[in-house]
């Protein structure tokens, strides 16, 4: 019998457009989804007419240790997080600040559905926000890149990428890529 996939019935609509208000997210984990792997840490930066309004970014202590390869690749150390908060308080923290807005994110999938995973089990509710795919929008209107990572993208709109693999710098990254490809879209139409 073929593996079922895990079913997500509330979770929000992938979006192909631009809105004005919207929160930014990323998140970084101790592993890929089926895994057993957690959150380790989350990052949201809220904007209003496209301009910075508000920011939330907490780490998050996982049951487990962190590997040296997450550690390699985030930075995120398990000193770094042995003094977190509690998982739950920061996840309700993270949904209140959420809110309803739409989603905007690089490979946001991923996020979503951790999310999504992670809010049920631990609030007791899902991740119901729709949600907008930066790496979508850059294929969509960046076809000439030679990939369409992250970084990739940043370092065509002259972004700095130190310190990429942390939720915040992402967030930040996203946020220019999202607004870059933005104009770019508007200036077509």
């Amino acid at each position: 019998m073929p593996e079922m996939r895990n079913c997500r019935p509330l979770k929000g609509k992938s979006l192909f457009e631009f809105p004005d208000d919207y929160t930014v997210i990323d998140i970084e984990t101790t592993g890929m989804p089926g895994e057993g792997a957690e959150i380790i840490e989350v990052s949201a930066l809220r904007f209003r007419g496209d301009e910075l309004s508000a920011q939330y970014s907490e780490l998050i202590k996982p049951a487990l240790p962190i590997s040296f390869f997450i550690t390699q690749l985030t930075g995120i150390t398990n000193a770094m997080v042995r003094s977190a908060r509690p998982r739950t308080n920061i996840l309700r923290e993270f949904r209140d600040f959420l809110g309803e807005d739409v989603l905007i994110g690089h490979n946001v999938n991923f996020d979503v559905n951790f999310l999504y995973d992670e809010f049920t089990r631990y609030l007791g509710e899902p991740l119901p926000n729709d949600f907008v795919d930066v790496l979508r929008l850059s294929r969509h209107y960046l076809p000439d890149l030679p990939n369409h990572k992250q970084t990739t993208v940043a370092e065509y709109f002259c972004l700095d990428t130190t310190g990429a693999h942390r939720a915040l710098k992402d967030t930040e990254l996203c946020a220019g890529n999202y607004l870059g490809i933005k104009s770019i879209a508007h200036a077509k139409k």
